[in-house]
């Protein structure tokens, strides 16, 4: 009998300062089996950080949703996809291999890794010379320990605030808040 995902919900209020973009979002997280807290937590980040992409990609016309990540390697963990069905933004977290990434920057406008594992710098030596061609492809960092932190806010039923100011994301609930600065890698 296979381990079914858990499911988190978040609502998800963002000030995002430095776009513009001031809205609420309630989201449905499934978790599967394998992904941990952590990594669920980034995708949030992940969701968190490119919502202004919803009114400047798509000038409000789209669709920013979670994809099956883990549970289908061919689907991202983020995306956004405006009414035309066309994916305007493909996100992923972790240390994806280069194929798969390589066939995204085909089917996407932008594509956009969130490393953040301890082990984040020893993929990106090995992987980076094989990701420098495409153009439409970001890498960003996000700390170890702050990836770490983000568990702490997790919950079966999240309540969260994200303001995002000088490129440093605020991520808190009524218990504390986490400071997410991402370096950009490529």
């Amino acid at each position: 009998m296979a381990i079914k995902s858990t499911v988190f919900k978040a609502q998800l209020q963002i000030a995002d300062i430095d776009h513009a973009y001031y809205a609420d979002h309630a989201f449905t997280l499934a978790r599967h089996p394998s992904e941990t807290d952590e990594r669920m937590m980034v995708r949030l980040v992940a969701m968190a950080l490119n919502a202004h992409q919803l009114q400047d990609t798509c000038h409000g016309d789209g669709h920013l949703l979670f994809g099956a990540g883990l549970s289908d390697p061919n689907e991202p963990d983020v995306l956004l996809r405006d009414f035309t069905g066309r994916t305007r933004w493909w996100i992923e977290v972790g240390q994806p291999q280069d194929k798969p990434l390589l066939k995204a920057c085909g089917v996407a406008d932008v594509v956009c890794v969130y490393a953040f594992h301890h082990a984040a710098d020893v993929w990106w030596r090995g992987i980076k010379n094989a990701l420098i061609k495409p153009r439409n492809l970001q890498v960003w960092r996000i700390p170890a320990d702050t990836a770490q932190a983000l568990v702490g806010l997790a919950e079966r039923s999240m309540a969260l605030q994200a303001t995002l100011q000088e490129g440093v994301l605020m991520l808190g609930n009524a218990r504390g808040t986490v400071n997410v600065e991402c370096e950009r890698w490529l």
